[in-house]
């Protein structure tokens, strides 16, 4: 038998306020249209009896989590957090767009660091004692992580090639949801990525989440 680990990004958030100054990653809040998202995939994963559910701890995990299980006590596990990214103002103005929207683009190698700060292999290095950390308690049966769209690519990754190789274009859009199934060999099943349950053609729109955030912080700096 197979153990299913359902891999969730976290729900749409705000990262500039209306004002159009960033708003601190770790604090950051679901916003109206996040809430609706996370209630698309709570309705998805209605009647799926989840015996563990995971988060970062970060607020943007923990508040998908409860709206996407509310019956359930959601952990927090600091070490899933997201990739940290370097100061936006330290990258000069010339290379910022393209280290911002190039961040999770083909494989990157594991001395390539996010915006300049983490590097892959570091996320890597806290990421993979945890799932592995996962994977030896076999007291569940079906698991929920909700997590980030760089870490869930850094599993998604793991599991298809066994090694520590970050595959960038596993785009994960708000919300999305991946499927996982864990042999008794230890051996990963990869069996859907990307899942929108409210959007499940991916009809709204073509951009990565990246190019729609660096078009957020552009119109933010423009306000300031």
């Amino acid at each position: 038998m197979r153990r299913r680990l359902y891999l969730l990004r976290h729900a749409e958030v705000s990262y500039f306020d209306p004002a159009g100054a960033p708003v601190n990653p770790t604090e950051v809040a679901l916003n109206a249209e996040g809430r609706a998202q996370a209630e698309a995939a709570a309705r998805l994963l209605d009647g799926v009896r989840l015996d563990r559910v995971l988060t970062s701890g970060l607020r943007r995990t923990v508040e998908t989590a409860e709206i996407v299980a509310p019956e359930a006590k959601p952990e927090s596990w600091p070490e899933l957090a997201e990739i940290r990214g370097g100061r936006l103002s330290e990258i000069p103005p010339d290379a910022l767009e393209r280290e911002f929207v190039h961040a999770f683009r083909g494989v990157i190698p594991n001395d390539a660091r996010f915006l300049r700060g983490e590097s892959i292999g570091e996320l890597f290095d806290r990421v993979l004692p945890a799932l592995e950390r996962l994977v030896a308690d076999d007291g569940w049966d079906t698991a929920l992580a909700v997590l980030h769209g760089g870490v869930n690519r850094a599993i998604l990754s793991y599991a298809l090639t066994g090694d520590r190789i970050f595959l960038g274009h596993f785009e994960q859009a708000p919300a999305c949801i991946n499927v996982l199934d864990l042999g008794p060999g230890g051996e990963w099943i990869v069996r859907a990525v990307g899942l929108a349950p409210y959007d499940l053609l991916h009809r709204a729109h073509r951009q990565t989440t990246m190019e729609r955030y660096w078009e957020q912080y552009r119109g933010a700096a423009g306000n300031r």
